[in-house]
């Protein structure tokens, strides 16, 4: 038994035993400017912050059905394909940075590199400032609520402002941790307890069970990133140029999981079963039976939450 190996199992050993401090539910509810987020959401939603009146944020990251756009990767203005598989934004404000590679270290950091990425949303903020100035609804709610003309600082806090409010609480799996141990059905607690003997959970833990460290595909068993990674030099390495720190990716949170495939940076597997058999095969040098895996599956599954009470709000047009 190799040193990695060991390391994985002494972590796992010791989530099992302090578990309820390791992964903990999500708020109820957050803070965050209702009137700005309000805001936001209407953004998030307008083409116009698109170069060519084509794309919103909105495309990529469907709110109510998982955040992501459920496809390998994602198409920009010009029909250009990205290059990764897009991240939900569903309990983002959650995770320790941004973007897969880290890149950004907060929402607010974050909210211009879709906008003004030119595979994505390929716009200025000269052009965006200059259509929304020309719609009097917009002119209204950004003085009404800033105080100010509209200009880029104020698109930035009330797209990420959105964001922060785009929680899902009230999943059944925080409903157990909360002490309804009636929540899950007893496959799916077997299925926890898996996910934590296995070592799953020394990666996958926090609120969002993920999103809080960096790590790369392949700990005990090689991974062969195809081209794609290789030529855009995936990961931590494109922000850093640390050569340690090549193919280093986010871990992704598993919140809503059932709902976010396809799954890895590229999209490549599609069902959640085949994502828990490579994942067990690749970072922790586990094979585990048909029977385990569809009861690690069936816990994953009771981590999907409520849609964010948030879509339910209007904007104040008064």
């Amino acid at each position: 038994m190799n040193n990695i190996y060991k390391f994985i199992l002494l972590i796992s050993f010791f989530i099992q035993a302090y578990s309820a401090e390791v992964i903990t539910p999500i708020p109820l509810e957050i803070k965050y400017d209702k009137q700005k987020a309000l805001l936001g959401k209407k953004l998030f939603y307008d083409t116009r912050l698109s170069k060519d009146d084509t794309i919103s944020c909105a495309v990529c990251h469907i709110i109510e059905d998982g955040g992501d756009d459920n496809i390998k990767y994602s198409f920009g203005v010009d029909g250009q394909q990205g290059i990764l598989n897009s991240p939900t934004v569903l309990n983002a404000v959650f995770n320790f940075s941004q973007m897969r590679d880290g890149s950004a270290k907060d929402l607010a950091d974050q909210v211009h590199m879709p906008l003004t990425n030119p595979i994505e949303m390929g716009a200025t903020y000269k052009d965006i400032i200059l259509k929304l100035k020309d719609d009097k609804e917009y002119k209204k709610l950004f003085k009404k609520i800033y105080d100010e003309d509209i200009n880029k600082e104020n698109i930035n806090n009330a797209l990420s402002q959105y964001q922060t409010a785009l929680i899902t609480p009230n999943s059944r799996f925080d409903q157990y941790l909360r002490g309804d141990k009636n929540a899950l059905s007893q496959d799916e607690k077997e299925g926890f307890e898996l996910f934590k003997k296995n070592g799953c959970a020394a990666c996958h833990n926090g609120v969002n069970i993920g999103g809080n460290l960096y790590q790369k595909v392949g700990i005990l068993t090689p991974y062969k990133y195809n081209e794609i990674d290789k030529i855009h030099e995936l990961g931590r390495y494109s922000v850093t140029k640390k050569e340690h720190d090549r193919n280093l990716v986010k871990v992704p949170m598993l919140r809503n999981i059932e709902l976010t495939a396809p799954y890895l940076h590229n999209g490549s597997i599609k069902e959640l079963s085949t994502m828990v058999r490579f994942m067990l095969k690749y970072q922790v040098g586990i094979k585990q039976s048909d029977e385990n895996i569809g009861k690690i599956v069936k816990y994953l599954k009771t981590l999907t939450g409520d849609i964010p009470s948030i879509q339910k709000e209007e904007n104040d047009k008064k």
